[in-house]
Order: C-alpha cells, then structure tokens, then sequence
C-alpha cells in the first residue's frame, strides 16, 4: 500500500505540470492545494509503511527516487517559468546525484539510505522525522507560495509579488537544508569507501 501511494504521485505531478502550464487561472489556483496534497502524500507513504510493517529497502529505494524525480522536476520547471534562478535546481540536481551515488555503495551492502550515517549528528539531520518533515515542509510552502504567484499575476494582483518573493526565500532555505543533510551522507560515505579500499589492500 505504501508503495502505491508512493508511485501515485508520479501522475498527480504530471497533471499539476499541465495545469501550471495550460490551466485558467481558476485551475492554476486550484494548483496550490493539488501541490500541497502530492508533498503530503509522501508524509502518507511513511506513515502507512510503519503502521502495516512495509518498511523495506525497496519502500526506501522508491521513496527516494519518488522524492528526488518530483524534486528535479519541480525547480527545472519553476527556473524555465523564470519563478527562481537557475542556480537552484543545478544545486539541487548536483547534491542528489553525488549522493545517491554514494549512497548506491551502502545499499548494495545491504544498507538503507537512512541506516548509512552513524554519528548523532548525522544521523538527525539525514534521516530524522524532524528534518524529514522540516525538509518537506519548506519544499511544499516553496512549492505552494510559487505555484500561487502564476494565477496571482495573471489577475494583476499585488499580493502576486509577495507570493513570489516569499516563495523564493523558501526556495532557499530548500537549498540550504538540502545541502545540511547531504554532507554528511557523502563525508561518512567517502569515509567508508576509504575503509573498504583499506580492507581489500
């Protein structure tokens, strides 16, 4: 179950993208819940895989990939609407990609994504509830405030500038948080890498 919901939002993004590109303004305003609800569905997928005991590598691996796709989708088209500046999804895209790379080692040993740092530190800010939900939160209000800025200036209104503004300094603090709970994965990652190349010398 917790896998479907994870999968579902793959069409739901789909249909936001056509209706942030194609919709009425009446439809691009109903965009802002239909974003909301797709961010909280990873929230779902969470929650129902621990409440059934579906936590799985595989649960993990599609949560990820899930959380990524979405992501990289989302600033792309935001950067291409001129909403935020490039610099956001090319920081982005470069973070998931190292790290996933990294992390791709630790799961072929048998490792979950969150299960690959070790010290307190690292492990809070990769792979607790806390930052999981701060990172989403920030994304999703990003996400929200952005989507919102398109139909608010095609009605000529004032707010559409605070909507924009507000939503790119949440756009920012994505990034910021990305990157915290990015470092840590590739510096225990490289650490073990190390270790192995030791162990086979």
């Amino acid at each position: 179950m917790a896998n479907i919901i994870t999968i579902a939002r793959f069409p739901l993004i789909l249909i936001y993208l056509y209706l942030l590109y194609n919709g009425g303004t009446t439809a691009q305003l109903w965009n802002v819940p239909f974003i909301i609800l797709i961010f909280l569905m990873d929230t779902l997928d969470g929650w129902v895989a621990r409440k059934r005991g579906e936590a799985s590598i595989l649960g993990s691996v599609l949560d990820i990939a899930t959380d990524r796709t979405l992501e990289y989708v989302l600033w792309v088209v935001y950067a291409h609407l001129l909403l935020i500046p490039v610099a956001v999804p090319l920081i982005v895209i470069t973070r998931g990609v190292t790290v996933d790379a990294v992390r791709a080692v630790g799961m072929k040993n048998g490792k979950s994504a969150f299960d690959q740092v070790l010290s307190p530190l690292n492990r809070f800010l990769v792979g607790s509830r806390f930052m999981r939900a701060f990172y989403g939160t920030v994304k999703g209000i990003a996400a929200a405030l952005l989507s919102l800025a398109i139909p608010l200036y095609k009605l000529g209104s004032g707010l559409a500038e605070l909507a924009h503004a507000v939503g790119l300094i949440f756009a920012w603090i994505s990034v910021v948080t990305c990157l915290l709970r990015g470092l840590p994965v590739l510096f225990e990652g490289y650490q073990n890498l190390s270790v192995e190349r030791q162990d086979q010398s």
